[in-house]
């Protein structure tokens, strides 16, 4: 689908869904190249989204934060060799997402109750559900017509894209096998101490920041496994099955803690003492059920050692390389 006029000179200009190549890197190529290549794709996708809109702003703001995702992972696993331009860059994107998050968060809490309903455990609590996505939608509907700086917020956000896509330009990374081996074992082994340490933080106290860290680390090793996905195909696409599963059964339980937390912020507009009740007895149900079952799946994800896991990583890189 071609995104752009014929007549557009942007040099942004790109066919965003049939000329794109997938998000992932080839370990027989230059690996400052593949880098390169993919981040300078996925930032290029993102001005083209933005500025184009194919399926209007808001549609446009939640495809290009789903790039900025991506392109996050990517530079956490060049942190190591790049640890300066990882550290702003990685900075660069994440407030580029939080300038154009309002938005999509407000479409997020619709969704989330939306998703609650189907749990609903009596007639009562279905009916007190439903009043509140009501309620959710016109919300959405109201802050979304008096939204008057989302052109600006957009425009600023292609800006420092266009700033990111200079710097990535000119970035230099090793290209030596052995060097790129020790590279991506070394990445692959902190984001796994990370996901082992949010999982046993899980498990210690059940805080919600601590699921968040869990979901955000099952994200960065979902895009790892795309990215390195040549390395053994039918291997990593099992792990992505899993890990995805692990991602979305956290962005629930996630979605659940951002409402409630909306509910506690702005209790007059959930009505009457006795629906909010039932919304966070809804809440508390669904999240222990998320919760269970995501820790189960998640020592499943993250069973490896940051040692053993890393380790095969490296081999695996080494070997597809020849």
């Amino acid at each position: 689908m071609t995104v752009a006029s014929p007549t557009s000179h942007s040099p942004w200009t790109v066919q965003v869904e049939a000329c794109r190549m997938p998000f992932r890197i080839d370990p027989k190529k230059p690996f400052g190249d593949e880098i390169r290549r993919a981040g300078l794709e996925l930032i290029k996708d993102a001005i083209t989204i933005l500025r184009d809109q194919p399926s209007g702003s808001h549609e446009a703001v939640h495809d290009a934060r789903k790039r900025f995702k991506r392109l996050r992972a990517l530079y956490r696993l060049i942190r190591k060799a790049a640890p300066d331009f990882s550290r702003e860059e990685n900075a660069r994107f994440r407030d580029i997402a939080r300038s154009l998050a309002f938005a999509r968060d407000a479409t997020a809490l619709v969704e989330t109750a939306e998703y609650l309903e189907a749990f609903a455990l009596s007639d009562a609590q279905g009916e007190a559900l439903r009043s509140i996505t009501a309620m959710l939608r016109e919300r959405r509907d109201d802050a979304l017509n008096h939204e008057v700086d989302l052109d600006d917020a957009i425009a600023a956000a292609i800006a420092g894209c266009e700033t990111g896509h200079e710097r990535l330009q000119a970035l230099s990374l090793p290209d030596d096998l052995k060097k790129t081996a020790r590279l991506v074992r070394s990445s692959w082994a902190k984001q796994r101490v990370k996901a082992r340490k949010a999982l046993s933080d899980c498990r210690d106290q059940a805080d919600v920041e601590h699921f968040h860290e869990l979901r955000k680390a099952g994200q960065t090793h979902w895009m790892h496994l795309g990215l390195m996905r040549r390395l053994w195909p039918s291997a990593m696409r099992a792990k992505r099955a899993d890990t995805k599963r692990l991602v979305d059964i956290l962005g629930h339980e996630h979605d659940l803690s951002v409402l409630a937390a909306v509910a506690d912020r702005e209790p007059d507009r959930f009505g009457n003492g006795e629906r909010l009740a039932l919304l966070l007895d809804a809440i508390i149900e669904r999240q222990q059920a998320l919760r269970a079952e995501g820790l189960e799946l998640a020592d499943e994800v993250f069973s490896e050692s940051a040692r053993t896991e890393s380790r095969i990583i490296g081999l695996l890189w080494q070997q597809a390389a020849k």
